[in-house]
């Protein structure tokens, strides 16, 4: 039952995001259970992007099989493998395809959340930018052996610099997305910090209007609701270029896009899923990933999810030997079942375990208690269909803090009491109608 010991801000960051019921964005290592075969696959394809090729694919489940603690890991995992991850929820203000900037609210989401090792909270791209200058600079006195204020070190950076940007002028504005780098390397070397702060205000898509930014920067282009895809797959390169493996892009809550009222709007966005996932299956996207989390209706329901547009769901609908029990971990839709008993077992232990460092108390708490604890749980009326390992968490961890703040409680006692539970949700029409926010 021992686990590793958990550093106080982890424990802290853990215990308090799964009390809240939501997915916490570090420590995730401490608490994985399950999943071995998805995480496997879905590694498979960063493999392949780190090569030069792309992936596509949706997580799908119910909510509480674990869509979003899923993507989590992944967002974890290729951190660690020198990725860059951008990652964003969908609302009804961020869509993949707006009129009223819908499009462009979720670029400045996944460039906010811009993500590395050493920036895992986001903010990453000033990081980046400065890092990738500093990167050849060093290169270059490495192979000159000229002092960093001589000339003709300037005019060999600047060589350097053109290299990597020559590359990316082939590509759809390319050549934009290149003179912004221009600018941001020569205001970088004049040490000109406002200069930079204009560039990076451009590339997270903050310029209202082209008159802006061309009296600001002398740009006369702005990303927009219909392009901001571009640029993303411009930064995947450039990434690639700047010393990264990759860019992987993390979309969850597509059921915002099920939910939109107007069919023709709907449309409209699956269209823009179509042209990233042929963008990645045929070559047109390099050194990028696309995961996108979602219930089973909001992709399968013919009329309003993702199969509703014809062209998505022949691609992506099972073929005939697709069936119950049996799973294909490299087809594009992934979909999760819930964790088993045993796995939600391991789970309690682990929290107990990250509890009891966090307060710095002597573990009381006993496997039998947490085998009597679970059998409560999923013997509450509606919970074989309703209830969450979030629920679940939820309760477990309100156990533990009571259990701590009142030492003399007999645990067994008061589990078996019932006390300490809740009740399934009484209205699970209602529960499933409402699109709960958050799952684990």
């Amino acid at each position: 039952m021992n686990n590793a010991k958990i550093p106080k801000r982890l424990a802290s960051a853990v215990i308090n995001s799964l009390k809240g019921g939501v997915v916490p964005r570090v420590g995730l290592p401490y608490i994985t259970v399950g999943r071995e075969t998805e995480i496997d696959a879905l590694l498979h394809d960063v493999d392949i992007i780190s090569d030069g090729g792309a992936s596509f694919r949706f997580i799908v489940g119910k909510y509480g099989s674990g869509k979003s603690f899923l993507l989590q890991t992944i967002r974890s995992h290729v951190m660690d493998r020198n990725f860059v991850v951008v990652d964003a929820d969908l609302s009804p203000e961020r869509r993949l395809q707006g009129t009223k900037g819908q499009g462009l609210a979720t670029y400045k989401e996944l460039i906010r959340n811009m993500s590395t090792k050493t920036r895992p909270d986001g903010g990453a791209l000033t990081l980046i930018l400065d890092r990738w200058i500093s990167n050849i600079q060093s290169e270059t006195a490495a192979e000159t052996g000229l002092s960093d204020d001589s000339p003709e070190f300037v005019k060999a950076v600047e060589k350097k610099i053109f290299e990597v940007i020559g590359a990316l002028n082939e590509m759809v504005h390319g050549f934009d997305f290149a003179k912004l780098l221009t600018i941001y390397y020569r205001s970088y070397a004049e040490g000109n910090d406002e200069n930079k702060a204009k560039v990076v205000k451009w590339f997270r898509g903050e310029y209202v209007n082209k008159t802006e930014a061309k009296s600001e920067l002398g740009v006369n282009i702005i990303i927009s609701d219909d392009d901001w895809y571009e640029y993303i797959k411009l930064f995947a390169m450039f990434l690639k270029k700047a010393g990264y493996s990759g860019l992987l892009v993390l979309v969850d809550e597509l059921v915002n896009i099920y939910k939109i009222p107007n069919s023709i709007t709907r449309q409209y966005n699956y269209e823009k899923i179509l042209t990233m996932y042929n963008d990645t299956l045929q070559g047109k996207a390099k050194y990028l990933g696309i995961i996108m989390g979602g219930t089973p209706q909001c992709i399968e329901d013919t009329r309003r999810g993702v199969y509703s547009y014809e062209a998505l769901r022949s691609r992506l609908a099972e073929g005939r030997f697709g069936r119950e029990g049996i799973r294909d971990m490299l087809a594009p839709v992934i979909k999760l079942t819930p964790l088993t008993y045993e796995e939600m077992l391991v789970l309690t232990e682990k929290l107990a375990d990250i509890h009891s460092q966090l307060f710095g108390y002597e573990q009381r708490i006993t496997q039998e208690d947490m085998i009597a604890f679970i059998t409560q749980e999923y013997s509450r009326i509606g919970s074989d269909s309703h209830i969450t390992p979030r629920e679940v968490i939820r309760d477990f961890i309100e156990l533990l803090d009571i259990a701590y703040q009142n030492p003399a409680i007999d645990i067994s006692g008061f589990i078996s009491s019932g006390n300490a539970l809740g009740s399934a949700p009484a209205d699970t029409e209602q529960a499933d109608d409402e699109f709960a926010e958050f799952e684990i």
